[in-house]
């Protein structure tokens, strides 16, 4: 087993011990950060994602942080701002200057505020006042999203959305699931994750993942399913040659946490569903016939043969 698979073993390990059931999130979640992505988390309220963040972030011994959009949040409530002492102008770093950042409910803030996160997001620096500062690395922005929530919130632009590689829906637990939560409620409140990496360990798992071998015809393979995506007809705006490059990455890192040295047909169906989920806009009959982008998803990957 390589050791980015070990590492990531150990972290499911620690993840799990407050995070029930959900260990295909999970995993989608952690491939995202090694392949150096950020991640949109949506559920409805309750269902563990800011957990679910804060054990990752525990996991990997990283700095984590947390801003709550509100309408009322300013850019510089996020990136920092100039402040006058001493006869000079000296800049406050915001908590954006952090490992893992935590951004509850993003729609909730007004699309200024929004736009502050994309120049960080794309190039990991910020700039205030023509000066450039870099973010430290890893960097990592994990929103959340309510999906049932529509006053007092702003959709996000195209621009904004596709700056996460992944979308990762997190849905109610099982019958099970739900009383081993109440069995585990001391323990989670003792807060158990123990570290078990570090950022040396996912920069060097970001470096791996460019030995991941991908065969020609599985990048044809990936090609396809994202411009199928663009011919559906209940599908208004398909997937763009950033969904391919998301698909990807994503298909190698899942590769590599399984110990593989090469991409196969299923790390490329794995990757498609939260790689396409937030960049496919569904035509407005659609969506009024109950049509969904999961549904749109599934019927490409049928129709698609694979290599």
């Amino acid at each position: 087993m390589s050791k980015a698979a070990t590492v990531y073993e150990k972290i499911l390990e620690e993840v799990s011990k407050v995070i029930v059931g959900k260990r295909e999130e999970v995993r989608l979640v952690l491939a995202t950060i090694l392949a150096g992505g950020h991640v949109l988390l949506e559920g409805v309220p309750g269902v563990a994602k800011t957990t679910l963040a804060k054990a990752i972030a525990s996991a990997l011994n990283l700095e984590f942080r947390r801003v709550q959009f509100t309408p009322d949040l300013l850019p510089s409530d996020i990136v920092g701002t100039m402040m006058y002492r001493n006869g000079e102008f000296v800049f406050n770093k915001g908590p954006i200057f952090t490992n893992v950042l935590l951004v509850d409910e993003i729609n909730r803030a007004s699309p200024k505020t929004q736009a502050a996160l994309l120049e960080a997001m794309q190039e990991r620096q910020v700039t205030v006042w023509g000066e450039t500062y870099l973010l430290p690395e890893p960097f990592v922005v994990l929103a959340t999203m309510n999906p049932v929530e529509v006053e007092g919130v702003y959709p996000l632009s195209e621009a904004q959305i596709d700056r996460f590689l992944s979308k990762v829906v997190l849905g109610y637990p099982s019958r099970d699931e739900a009383v081993e939560i109440l069995d585990r409620l001391s323990l989670i409140e003792e807060w158990p994750v123990r570290p078990v990496a570090g950022a040396g360990d996912i920069l060097r798992a970001r470096k791996e993942i460019w030995g991941i071998h991908v065969d020609r015809n599985l990048k044809y393979y990936m090609v396809d399913i994202v411009e199928a995506t663009r011919r559906h007809g209940s599908v208004k705006l398909g997937g763009s040659p950033r969904a391919v490059i998301a698909m990807m990455l994503l298909a190698r890192a899942l590769a590599l946490i399984e110990g593989k040295s090469y991409v196969t047909a299923d790390h490329v169906k794995a990757a498609a569903r939260p790689a396409l989920l937030h960049r496919i806009v569904l035509r407005p009959e659609a969506r009024v016939a109950g049509v969904d982008v999961e549904q749109v998803i599934n019927e490409v990957l049928d129709k698609v043969p694979p290599p």
